[in-house]
């Protein structure tokens, strides 16, 4: 099939890479023009494992294409997928504008069997006036919901593996189309109403966030009343009710996804007569966390911030990605330098220019009262704890992330601050 990607960021990278490798032939369409250059080359301008090696491939097959232009990126296209930002708005509400303005430019530059696939998050109710800007544009290409659920660092995986292909449209035979282009992956396939559709996504993101916060605050009773969160959270993952996954405690979630969907979600709610009170709580205690890590650290460094330094591991969101929008490692950051610390942090694949970059952890040290971890690094695990004794100036490690082994930080002669594990 011939596919139009509007949008060459993480989603519509890792989507246009993955549907070439599924045989489709794809033109992916993006405005600024260095990405589009990068990409030509053969550079790939995100951290994603294995979509440098995924995307050279279907480059070198010649399946895909890059284009500054929309409207040369949909010449002859089949289907036309919006990978688009939609950004938190200053009331909460998302941003449609990107996508309202790609709608308009290219419905009528598109055959009347066109189907516009909306991948984008987007609000309940969007693609009903999608349509409806399309017929009001004298368009009679069709448009559906899929939602996307890629989790950066596994994005490529997850999209070779999917646990479901997610379809909404009104017409069957417009969904069964889309779902047809995923023929080769052997996963489940949903298919609803565009509205249900739109809604499944920002469900999954708002639940995955509270179970996150809800760990996060059972880590901080764990804390207070002496048991060990780690244990606490085997068992209960245990539970085939539950599950283990999203159930590890950290700084509170971040990234493109939870923090705008959790609050769109909110005004979604609220439009409709609404109050997600439930989901308000989740983001205060969220946003409570961080400020407990930041009290941690205070008190790791004697009682006060000013004149400190703070070495920070990890300023990317997650680990497995260079993102660090809404990453709560960058906003503890903000924190403890507002309180007069200075924050010197390294990061694999990441960096930032608010903070000082070392070029390894043990530079990250250097100096350091407090070495904070804050990003859950799988390397950050081998780092020779004895040469980050000799570098600090501190003796204490607070470790977000539970990530380090507290038996060989003792052993370097260093003090380790675990989360919700006061015996260790």
């Amino acid at each position: 099939m011939n596919v139009a990607i509007i949008g060459a960021g993480y989603v519509g990278l890792v989507t246009g890479a993955g549907l070439a490798s599924l045989g489709h032939m794809i033109r992916l369409g993006e405005a600024n023009a260095e990405r589009v250059e990068l990409l030509q080359t053969g550079g790939v301008p995100i951290y994603e494992e294995g979509l440098e090696e995924l995307l050279g491939e279907s480059i070198s097959s010649g399946r895909v294409s890059f284009h500054q232009s929309n409207v040369e990126a949909v010449e002859g296209a089949e289907f036309v997928f919006l990978c688009l930002p939609t950004p938190e708005g200053e009331d909460g509400r998302a941003d449609l504008r990107f996508i309202n303005s790609v709608i308009d430019e290219l419905a009528n530059e598109v055959s009347s069997d066109a189907i516009f696939v909306i991948k984008s998050t987007v609000p309940p109710g969007t693609v009903a006036a999608l349509r409806k800007r399309l017929a009001d544009n004298g368009s009679q290409a069709r448009v559906v919901a899929h939602p996307e659920f890629l989790r950066e660092g596994r994005a490529v995986s997850d999209f070779l593996n999917p646990d479901r292909i997610v379809v909404g449209a009104w017409d069957e035979a417009e969904a069964q189309a889309v779902a047809g282009l995923y023929s080769d992956l052997d996963t489940h396939v949903v298919v609803t109403d565009p509205t249900s559709a739109e809604m499944i996504k920002y469900a999954s993101n708002a639940y995955l966030a509270t179970r996150l916060t809800f760990v996060n605050a059972l880590a901080n009773v764990c804390e207070a009343i002496g048991a060990d969160v780690l244990d606490v959270v085997d068992g209960l993952g245990r539970d085939h009710r539950i599950g283990p996954h999203f159930l590890q405690p950290g700084p509170g979630y971040g990234g493109s996804c939870f923090p705008k969907d959790t609050a769109a979600l909110i005004a979604v709610a609220e439009d409709a007569g609404y109050d997600f009170e439930l989901l308000r709580a989740v983001i205060h205690a969220d946003e409570e966390q961080r400020r407990r890590v930041t009290e941690k650290v205070r008190q790791a460094a004697g009682g006060g911030l000013k004149g400190r330094r703070v070495g920070m591991w990890g300023i990317a969101f997650k680990a497995g990605t260079d993102d660090v929008r809404e990453s709560p490692a960058v906003r503890i950051a903000a924190l403890l330098q507002a309180e007069g610390a200075e924050v010197v942090a390294y990061d694999p694949e990441a960096s930032i220019e608010t903070l000082t970059m070392a070029t390894d952890p043990v530079a990250a040290a250097a100096d350091a009262d407090v070495l904070l971890i804050a990003t859950e690094w799988p390397e950050f695990k081998t780092v020779e704890m004895g040469r980050v004794a000799d570098v600090m100036r501190g003796y204490r490690v607070v470790d977000t992330r539970n990530l380090l082994d507290p038996k060989e930080v003792r052993a370097a002669g260093l003090d380790y601050w675990g989360f919700g594990r006061p015996g260790v």
